[in-house]
C-alpha cells in the first residue's frame, strides 16, 4: 500500500481503523464515486467504478422498555375543589367525624406514627393568659358577630324553625361577611321563607334574588332547595341531629356542621373553626401540622390540632371570641398589633402590619 493512500483527504482518520469492502447497497457514508484508476481504490481487482464504504464495528444494541397503556383505561381526573369553605370528603365510605382527641381520628396513620403525633397534645405556653387578655379586649368593643352571627339567626322563631334558620344561616355565611348574611336571613324571614316547606315550594330564582349578594348565591340557592327537600322527606321538616347526617347535606362542611350541632342541638362534638379562628390560632402559634412546627393549611387541620389540647369547656365560646377579635383587632390585613394587650405573647406581632400593596413601586 502506497503512502498516497495514507495521505488521502478522503480518509476519515478520526474514526480509527476501517475495513474496505465492495458493496452494492444504497446506504453509504460518502456520495463520492471513486474511479478504478485512483490509488485509493487499490483494494484488489477492480473492473468498474465502485463505492468505498467504511464500516464500523458493531455496537451492542440498547433495549428500550416501552410501556403500552391500555386505551380502554381512562386516566383519573382530579376533582376540582368545591366553592364552599371546606370540601368534605368521605373516608372509608363513611362521612362520620369523631371527636378527634387525636389527629389519628381523621387522618389514617400507623401505630408507629401515632406516638409522634401525640406531642401536639401539649398546650402552648401562656395560652390561658392570652385567652383571658382577648376576653378583656372583646368585652370593651362589640363586633359584627355579636349581633349578626349565625348563632343569632331565628332567635325569634319556635325551636324547629329556629334550627332550620341556623342551618340556612350557616350555609349562607360561607365566603360572606356577617352583615351580608344577616341581611339575607332578614329578607327570607320577611318573605316567610325560613322553613323547609317554604323554600321547597319557592322558585330558585326567587331565592337567588332574596339572598343576593352573599358569596356564590347561585350555588347556595340550588343547595337550599336540595336541603329543604331532604329535610322534608327524611326529617319531617326539621334538620338532621347528627354530625354525619349534617355533613351529608349539599354544601355543608365541618365548620358549618359543628356550628349547627352546637347551636341548634346543644351537642358539642367539635370546635367551629372559620377563617378568623384559623388565622388567629396560627398567628398565636397555637396549632401546627402533625409532627412539625409548620402552620396548619386549612381550617379543618386547625380544628383537629386545637382540639388536642384546648379544654372542652372552651370549644363553644372560642369561636365567637376569636371571630370578634379577628373582626376588630387581629384583622386579616394590617392587624392592629399596637392595640393588642397580648402582643408580647404573640410570635407574629408587628410582622404583618404593612400591606403588600402599600409598598412604593420602583
Amino acid at each position: 500500500m502506497s503512502l498516497a493512500f495514507l495521505r488521502t483527504p478522503f480518509l476519515p482518520t478520526a474514526f480509527g481503523r476501517f475495513k474496505c469492502h465492495k458493496m452494492s447497497i444504497t446506504r453509504f457514508s460518502s456520495n463520492t464515486e471513486i474511479s478504478a484508476s485512483d490509488p485509493i481504490a487499490d483494494c484488489g481487482e477492480v473492473s468498474q467504478p465502485e463505492i468505498r464504504v467504511y464500516v464500523r464495528k458493531k455496537r451492542m444494541k440498547k433495549t428500550l422498555k416501552v410501556v403500552v397503556k391500555d386505551p380502554l383505561i381512562e386516566p383519573k381526573k382530579e376533582k376540582l375543589p368545591d366553592i364552599e369553605d371546606f370540601a368534605y370528603k368521605k373516608a372509608g365510605g363513611s362521612a362520620h367525624l369523631k371527636k378527634s382527641k387525636l389527629i389519628t381520628d381523621v387522618l389514617p396513620v400507623d401505630i408507629g406514627t401515632a406516638s409522634m403525633i401525640r406531642q401536639t397534645d401539649k398546650p402552648p405556653a401562656n395560652w390561658e393568659i392570652v385567652l383571658e387578655g382577648i376576653r378583656k379586649m372583646r368585652s370593651s368593643e362589640d363586633a359584627p358577630v355579636d349581633t349578626m352571627g349565625c348563632e343569632k339567626a331565628g332567635t325569634f322563631l319556635p325551636p324547629k324553625e329556629r334550627r332550620f334558620a341556623v342551618l340556612v344561616s350557616s350555609l349562607l355565611s360561607s365566603q360572606t361577611k356577617d352583615h351580608v348574611t344577616h341581611g339575607a336571613i332578614q329578607r327570607l324571614h320577611q318573605n316567610n321563607m325560613l322553613t323547609a316547606d317554604a323554600i321547597d315550594r319557592a322558585d330558585e330564582t326567587t331565592i337567588k334574588n332574596l339572598i343576593y349578594p352573599v358569596g356564590f348565591y347561585t350555588r347556595k340557592a340550588s343547595n337550599l332547595k336540595k336541603i329543604a327537600k331532604i329535610c322534608l322527606v327524611k326529617y319531617d321538616g326539621d334538620i338532621p341531629s347528627s354530625l354525619e347526617d349534617l355533613l351529608a347535606l349539599p354544601g355543608i362542611g365541618p365548620k358549618m356542621a359543628h356550628l349547627v350541632m352546637n347551636i341548634a342541638w346543644n351537642n358539642v362534638q367539635g370546635i367551629c373553626v372559620d377563617t378568623h379562628v384559623h388565622r388567629i390560632c396560627n398567628r398565636l402559634g397555637w396549632v401546627s401540622r402533625p409532627s412539625t412546627n409548620q402552620k396548619t393549611s386549612t381550617p379543618e387541620e386547625t380544628r383537629v390540632s386545637l382540639q388536642q389540647w384546648l379544654p372542652k369547656e372552651e370549644w363553644v365560646p372560642i369561636n365567637p371570641l376569636l371571630v370578634g377579635f379577628g373582626q376588630t383587632i387581629c384583622t386579616p390585613l394590617r392587624p392592629r398589633c399596637s392595640m393588642c394587650s397580648v402582643n408580647e405573647f404573640c410570635p407574629s406581632a408587628f410582622k404583618e402590619m404593612s400591606s403588600p400593596t402599600s409598598k412604593k413601586k420602583l
